[in-house]
């Protein structure tokens, strides 16, 4: 899972996603079961029962949020980096080859974890795949525009254009759920549209092709989002035991999107193109893609980790915090031609995005 679909898992703090917080909690006591024991007979071994334990216990307790919060962090920015690396600077012109690839190692580390009694998984029924197939469609729509935009486009602008993801799902929610927003988070919106399309006009590497790609991405982002809040409660009916958590969820897209990756393969042609590439004989590359497949299972883990240590409201508001440094490493490794109207646009979205973020918690 990429970064962009973490962005479902919480909408606000008035109305958080039904189904994030109890996936997190339940993905975490897997977690913690699966290595408890073994913990227990360390810690009785190496760690002295009195007052050292005491003070020992309160600094996990504060360190819990802060490890887990910069494990989402760096993941989420890694994976964005990675996969320009891979895209752009190795020239690979195969966005849903690499895509078909990662989701292979997200199934593959996925079922390892299950087979390991690591985590747990709902067991699939065409009951469950007919009704999720809807979300798939969009998901892998999602993924493939996602990479041919980040191709094109550089981070920042990337990260500001993104922002349009927030309005056309706000639009969304008001007229399929009735759901209203306050003044305060219209106004953020305003200014996300203003830098936007100041950012556009401003871009010296300006991009047609790219441009059109992220406008599908935003488009589909919130499609997904949307979806995937309606169909929920029916996919869960649709298993056995009543529940679908978010381990379930990432198997089950990545396990379905890969038919759908062979199928538009085939009939793009790109499997003619990785074979005779270049790019495909350089071991490094190999190296950043599966690099890249890692991390975005990293984020769907660090991020449900995260909202348990803490809350949708700090989710929210450090994931627009993560914006700022994931577009100045993009602007700098990237060595991006920048004037300075641009650079304020991108300033002045990242700023937007706080305030949207802020006004979501009030």
């Amino acid at each position: 899972m990429t970064d962009v679909e973490r962005e479902a898992i919480v909408n606000d703090e008035s109305e958080p996603n039904r189904f994030s917080d109890n996936a997190s909690k339940s993905l975490v006591y897997q977690l913690h079961s699966g290595f408890s024991e073994r913990f227990v007979r360390w810690r009785r071994r190496y760690i002295p029962v009195g007052g050292g334990t005491r003070r020992g216990h309160g600094s996990v307790k504060l360190s819990g949020p802060l490890v887990s919060g910069a494990a989402y962090c760096v993941s989420s920015c890694s994976m964005i980096i990675m996969n320009k690396i891979v895209l752009s600077s190795y020239n690979f012109n195969a966005g849903v080859s690499l895509m078909l690839y990662q989701n292979l190692i997200s199934c593959l580390v996925v079922a390892l974890l299950k087979l390991s009694g690591v985590v747990s998984v709902e067991r699939f029924n065409w009951k469950l795949i007919r009704v999720w197939m809807p979300v798939n469609v969009i998901f892998v729509g999602m993924l493939i525009s996602g990479m041919y935009s980040l191709k094109y486009i550089n981070v920042a602008m990337v990260t500001i254009l993104k922002n349009a993801t927030n309005i056309i799902t706000a639009i969304g929610e008001l007229y399929m759920f009735r759901k209203r927003q306050n003044n305060k988070v219209w106004a953020a919106m305003f200014m996300m549209i203003i830098s936007a399309i100041s950012g556009g006009i401003t871009d010296l590497t300006f991009n047609t092709v790219g441009y059109t790609w992220q406008t599908a991405n935003c488009v589909l982002t919130a499609s997904y989002s949307l979806t995937l809040r309606r169909v929920m409660d029916k996919a869960k009916q649709s298993t056995k035991s009543g529940s679908l958590n978010e381990v379930s969820m990432v198997l089950l897209n990545n396990l379905l999107s890969l038919p759908f990756g062979i199928i538009l393969i085939i009939l793009l042609g790109e499997w003619r193109y990785v074979i005779s590439t270049d790019v495909t004989q350089d071991a490094m590359f190999w190296v950043a893609a599966t690099a890249s497949g890692f991390l975005g299972l990293a984020i769907s883990f660090t991020s449900m980790w995260f909202l348990h240590q803490t809350g949708p409201t700090t989710y929210s508001l450090v994931g627009s915090l993560n914006k700022v440094p994931i577009s100045l490493s993009g602007l700098v490794l990237f060595d991006v031609p920048l004037s300075l109207p641009n650079l304020f646009s991108i300033l002045f979205g990242l700023f937007a995005g706080v305030v949207f973020a802020r006004a979501k918690m009030s």
